[in-house]
């Protein structure tokens, strides 16, 4: 494993345990043994380190949504569920992935595609009706994360019903 490697699998790790605060160069070195300037022959900047953890997200989610569709009846409910459980799983990486302007010029070519491809697949390439529901998806899982629901609320049955109105 290279040592940008070794610096982003630390970033991630102080992201999802101490959200976006806890990822500094220091904590990084810290965690590596090294000085934080020597990072700096590894990593650019903060943007590139964050570039680095999107691009991770986006190869993972790519995967569990290959995964998802490989043995089902239903992928885009296969697809909604992956992409619920992994973001509920890395809530931080999800934020950083999501809530800003994409970093798409500084992505390694392909990527956002190859994330989205089960997707597109699974509504027989209508980008249009891909888009509605990872927005619906999108919406949901942030809502959920902000915890903004009651309590009450059957989350599962928001869910089917959903997909349900966007599959029609």
């Amino acid at each position: 494993m290279s040592r940008k490697e070794q610096i982003v699998d630390v970033a991630r790790q102080l992201l999802e345990a101490d959200g976006p605060g806890g990822v500094t160069m220091r904590a990084i070195a810290d965690r590596l043994e090294i000085r934080a300037p020597s990072l700096y022959k590894h990593i650019a900047d903060k943007h590139e380190l964050e570039v680095a953890l999107i691009a991770r997200g986006f190869a993972e989610q790519a995967e569990a949504f290959t995964a998802a569709i490989s043995n089902t009846t239903e992928p885009v409910a296969a697809i909604a569920h992956s992409y619920r459980s992994w973001a509920l799983a890395n809530p931080h990486l999800y934020a950083l992935m999501t809530s800003n302007p994409l970093p798409r010029n500084d992505l390694p070519a392909g990527l956002e595609i190859a994330a989205a491809a089960p997707l597109v697949e699974a509504v027989h390439g209508n980008t249009d009706r891909a888009r509605a529901l990872w927005a619906f998806a999108h919406g949901m899982v942030s809502l959920e994360l902000a915890k903004r629901f009651p309590p009450d609320a059957d989350l599962d049955t928001a869910w089917a019903t959903g997909l349900r109105s966007l599959a029609s």
